[in-house]
């Protein structure tokens, strides 16, 4: 039997609901790389399936609490060191004006993300934490996400690798949280490699917050990073990862398929951006392994083609704010909501906006932020138009 009979047998497989193994996804790869139409066809096919005709994102506020690391990666701009001129070390009464002006913006989601552990590494953070009044990022995080609900906001919390107490204690006030698996290779954390000063990108640490996760039952957002070295067969194994997880405990609600672009305040500026049409392989591939999951790219990092993303695959924008930068990729604004309303309603699609969490992980959540929700809800799970428009 030859390999492209093969593909066919393996994506019509699919197509009946039947796992495909990994030898099949390698060869649907090496297939695709000559033409991707059959696999493209067949991403669409089990995206309409399980996703129908419409394409979502969580309206949000990006709080970037504290953007000291103890970690260094070397195509990351997020992070600072003290007295840099980006620093970020948000105060609460920063926090409160900005949670305002996120509520008269009608934003539903509070993003709250912080550097790798920062007080570990920086006095500097260990005396803002003092000043205002708690012993750990994840104490400060707790009362941010406590404000959050007061205001009318839901909380998402991305702050690296939490330990299971931690990440227990913010579940009461967090309808969800997130974690970039970005690749399960030791090979990238070896010298030379993106993650060598980066103890918190070893695949076994990110690994071990995924599968605390699962088993405190946080509704959890995860991805791979694309085009930052990597070989195809270590992206497919990731997301075989993601898979088997979500095999596991069934609290993954998203993947993030992200492509890496060039910073130039770091290692890797002279490395190439990710090669598009790799990039919609790899996003078509992850449909075709996880057929029943929400798939997204970040729009603002394919700011001029984003949209063409609709037809391998994906159902989901991601978070998007029309009040804070993106504070990872600063270079790249997020483009309009109304913007990529239009884009996505010219692709066939319905633009919608929906919480942290996605309807079908609402049984995750507690009774308390579930009741939270019901204000601005409808009887899809998704927030009202009327709210977010």
């Amino acid at each position: 039997m030859n390999k492209l009979v093969l593909n066919s047998e393996s994506l019509n497989n699919v197509l009946e609901d039947k796992a495909i193994s990994r030898e099949e996804i390698i060869q649907t790869y090496e297939n695709s790389q000559n033409n991707s139409t059959e696999l493209f066809s067949t991403a669409q096919m089990l995206r309409e399936k399980f996703k129908k005709d419409s394409v979502t994102f969580s309206k949000k506020a990006f709080f970037n609490i504290v953007n000291l690391c103890k970690d260094t990666c070397s195509y990351c701009t997020y992070k600072a060191e003290p007295r840099e001129e980006k620093t970020s070390l948000m105060s609460k009464q920063e926090i409160k004006q900005l949670l305002s002006l996120a509520k008269k913006y009608r934003c539903v989601e509070a993003l709250f993300v912080t550097g790798e552990q920062p007080e570990q590494r920086y006095q500097e953070a260990r005396d803002w934490l003092n000043t205002n009044g708690f012993k750990s990022t994840t104490e400060y995080l707790i009362h941010a996400s406590e404000l959050a609900i007061e205001m009318g906001l839901f909380p998402h919390t991305n702050a690296g690798n939490l330990n299971k107490e931690d990440m227990k204690e913010l579940q009461k006030s967090n309808v969800s949280m997130g974690i970039m698996l970005e690749n399960i290779s030791e090979r990238l954390t070896k010298k030379g490699m993106p993650h060598y000063l980066a103890a918190s990108k070893k695949p076994k640490a990110r690994l071990e917050v995924l599968e605390n996760a699962g088993r405190l039952g946080i509704p959890m957002t995860t991805g791979i990073l694309i085009g930052i070295g990597e070989t195809p067969t270590e992206i497919i194994d990731s997301i075989l990862a993601i898979r088997k997880l979500q095999e596991k405990y069934g609290n993954i609600q998203e993947v993030i398929v992200q492509n890496f672009q060039p910073k130039q305040d770091t290692v890797m500026k002279e490395f190439p951006p990710t090669d598009e049409k790799y990039f919609k392989r790899i996003v078509a591939l992850t449909r075709i392994i996880i057929p029943k999951m929400n798939i997204q790219i970040p729009p603002n990092l394919s700011p001029n083609s984003y949209h063409s993303f609709l037809t391998v695959g994906i159902n989901d924008w991601g978070g998007i704010s029309p009040l804070t930068p993106d504070y990872v990729n600063p270079e790249f604004s997020w483009p309009e909501i109304k913007k990529i309303e239009q884009n996505s309603k010219n692709a066939g699609f319905e633009l919608k906006c929906r919480f942290p969490v996605y309807p079908e992980f609402f049984s995750f959540i507690g009774k308390e932020l579930r009741s939270k929700m019901k204000s601005i809800e409808d009887e899809e799970g998704l927030v009202r138009a009327e709210y977010w428009k």
